[in-house]
């Protein structure tokens, strides 16, 4: 010890609510977990796209209206796109949307959960369902990402602490 000064601990931020709740479903799969997933998210995991029907079914479990407050198609990621108020540089617990594919209203959506770089290229890693079919963390290229969108306190998004 160089002084007699008390150690000092690191202080690591707590996950927002919806990334805590979804972190609960990491590993379940769509057929092993398809039961428990079917019951989650009101839609059978091997019979649709299921990453939207993931982010609107946590963040209805954590009392924030998902994106049929915004859409009629709340099972489409694009639907994502007019949730919650738009933002430059994610934090934490935001939803960000990707393009998947090359139909113009294809897409893929879950929760920022932090970045990496690998050489010069900024991914993001997401806290999605439907990655490898299962629920995961996987990296997306942060320059194709369509939109950040975060909770504004009326409709949509992710709620942050202080």
């Amino acid at each position: 010890m160089l002084c007699g000064c008390a150690s000092i601990e690191p202080q690591i931020p707590e996950p927002p609510p919806t990334v805590s709740t979804a972190d609960i479903f990491v590993g379940y799969h769509e057929k092993r977990n398809r039961k428990e997933l079917k019951t989650l998210l009101g839609v059978d995991p091997v019979n649709y796209e299921w990453c939207a029907a993931f982010v609107n079914s946590v963040l209805r479990y954590n009392d924030i209206p998902g994106s049929e407050s915004v859409s009629a198609n709340p099972l489409l990621a694009r639907s994502f796109l007019d949730w919650g108020d738009p933002v430059d540089e994610p934090i934490i617990g935001d939803v960000i949307i990707f393009p998947r594919g090359n139909e113009g209203w294809k897409g893929h959506v879950g929760f920022y959960a932090g970045e990496v770089m690998a050489g010069h290229v900024k991914y993001y890693i997401i806290l999605g369902g439907n990655q490898g079919n299962m629920v995961s963390y996987e990296y997306y290229r942060a320059s194709t990402a369509l939109g950040i969108r975060r909770y504004n306190g009326e409709q949509g998004g992710i709620r942050t602490h202080e």
